[in-house]
């Protein structure tokens, strides 16, 4: 997935080796079937599907698939899980980095060939399919789903006392020897003098969407990775990080993702309304940053 993993646990020294090996494997195994960048992954295979024939797909691929169409839905496209050709358009795909914009008669052309319209999702028969030529891209939510899986996995080993954490997503089970919780502190904005939040995972997990993490630079401007679906190009909002606790690290993903591209006034009326626990980080006028927490997370902390 182009990024680092950790896991801290508490479990007797002769159950690591075998702990380790499972891990491993259910990495492995999430890669397989959710990468762009393996041609032969499942992802990549449904993305060369011929438009409008049904293909048989895992459960766990479907769930994910699943979860980003809900919440593409409910963020009313803010997150659209079917933005691949995009993607590799903006140099964020298996295609490789790009030093410039690309011209905006292709923007447009990828953005009405793709899109979350053009994808079914056949639960009930583990199938899916493209109506049109749109492509898959789960890198806004399949780290999520892997820190999932990876904690499913400690749980079915007997390991209820955890820490995971896959580039920058966490997921916490249990507490420490100590008896202290897994204390974490948010990921904070270069440059920002705000002082990080630190939140206990207990049984539950944290993911972070900035615009600082992957981009390049052309014209004297920023291009951020985090693109709007609505638009096709960047987001340009003054949304600087977006932080969501859910109780799957999968869910918190994509709506960290979601958030970051609906802006701080769209994005703090959606938390509200799914009763998200988020937090917005924003970039004002006189250069400072600002905070705001959703009232789940308000309540959270208090």
């Amino acid at each position: 997935m182009g990024t680092s993993w950790s896991v801290r646990l508490v479990a007797p020294a002769g159950a690591l080796p075998g702990i380790e090996q499972g891990i491993r494997a259910t990495l492995a195994t999430i890669v397989a079937q959710m990468s762009q960048w393996e041609p032969e992954s499942d992802l990549s295979r449904f993305n060369r599907s011929v438009p409008g024939r049904w293909q048989p797909l895992p459960p766990d691929f479907l769930r994910v698939l699943g979860a980003a169409l809900e919440v593409a839905e409910k963020s009313g496209g803010g997150f659209d899980p079917a933005m691949g050709a995009l993607s590799e358009l903006w140099g964020f795909g298996a295609a490789g980095p790009v030093d410039a914009p690309p011209p905006r008669e292709r923007v447009a052309e990828a953005l009405a060939s793709g899109g979350r319209r053009a994808i079914e999702l056949d639960s009930r028969l583990f199938r899916a399919r493209r109506t049109g030529e749109a492509a898959l891209d789960f890198s806004g939510i399949a780290k999520g789903r892997a820190v999932d899986a990876v904690a499913g996995h400690l749980r079915a080993a007997g390991v209820a006392d955890f820490l995971v954490e896959i580039g920058g997503e966490l997921s916490g089970g249990g507490i420490k020897p100590d008896g202290q919780p897994w204390w974490v502190d948010l990921e904070a904005v270069p440059g920002s003098a705000l002082a990080p939040l630190r939140i206990a995972l207990h049984d539950i997990a944290v993911a972070t969407s900035g615009d600082y993490r992957r981009g390049f630079m052309h014209g004297g401007r920023h291009y951020g990775h985090t693109l709007d679906p609505r638009t096709g190009w960047p987001v340009e909002t003054n949304v600087a990080s977006a932080s969501v606790l859910h109780g799957e690290a999968m869910y918190a993903d994509a709506w960290a993702t979601a958030l970051t591209v609906l802006g701080p006034e769209e994005g703090r009326a959606l938390a509200e309304r799914e009763g998200l626990a988020a937090l917005l980080v924003t970039r004002e006028a006189d250069g400072r940053f600002a905070e705001h927490l959703s009232p789940a997370l308000e309540a959270m902390l208090g």
